[in-house]
């Protein structure tokens, strides 16, 4: 069975400096605090492969991209399950594929969510799908692409997200897999985005006032 126990941030952590870690010099007056260090994120991560290739065994599993943001992620869970199939005696074969939704503009959530890219979804029917997420804000984007794959009939659908949100506003969805939860604030880096920008920052940051005005959108 999956395990829905993860690294619960309170809303009281104080984080870390920026002149503590290495951050872009570009980012550096646009960012409150580093919620999570890139080296943490790496060690979650390493543990979240081990609980998918133990809970999956043999069979074969298709990795379902959530692009933009689901991308670092992505790479990195999909390297550590690769790393397990070289050196553990378990191992699943992998395919994967991608999609890509929209459901922000600035740091709002959009009512409605748009599916903008991806390829064909018929290859995945009957096959067990694992779909990879950066960040389950409300929820409802998941559901929307959950509500979306079981028209194409999978065997299975699990949810690996590196982060759950604590909002009001939430569902109250709950993925498979769970990196750490995080309180209700907007992050960026580790290729979630603010208007495309601080996809190139290693760590997990609190963007400051100051940030979203500057990559703030016209539309």
């Amino acid at each position: 069975m999956a395990n829905n126990d993860c690294i619960v941030i309170k809303d009281s952590n104080d984080g870390y400096p920026l002149d503590m870690f290495c951050v872009p010099k570009h980012y550096e007056e646009d960012l409150e605090k580093i919620l999570i260090p890139s080296g943490l994120i790496a060690d979650r991560i390493e543990r979240l492969a081990l609980e998918i290739v133990h809970d999956f065994s043999h069979e074969g599993l298709v990795c379902l991209c959530v692009l933009k943001g689901g991308y670092k992620f992505f790479t990195d869970l999909l390297d550590r399950i690769k790393q397990l199939n070289r050196i553990t005696e378990k191992s699943i074969p992998l395919a994967v594929d991608f999609i890509r939704l929209k459901s922000y503009v600035n740091d709002q959530s959009l009512d409605k969510v748009e599916v903008i890219g991806g390829d064909n979804l018929d290859n995945l029917t009957g096959k067990n799908v694992l779909v990879v997420e950066d960040i389950i804000d409300t929820g409802k984007t998941i559901q929307t692409l959950l509500t979306l794959l079981k028209t194409v009939k999978p065997k299975c659908v699990k949810v690996a997200s590196l982060l759950v949100k604590r909002t009001p506003s939430s569902v109250g969805y709950r993925p498979d897999y769970v990196g750490f939860e995080i309180p209700d604030a907007f992050v960026v880096g580790y290729a979630l985005d603010y208007n495309e920008y601080f996809r190139d920052l290693n760590h997990i940051c609190i963007i400051n006032d100051h940030g979203k005005q500057k990559y703030a959108s016209s539309t």
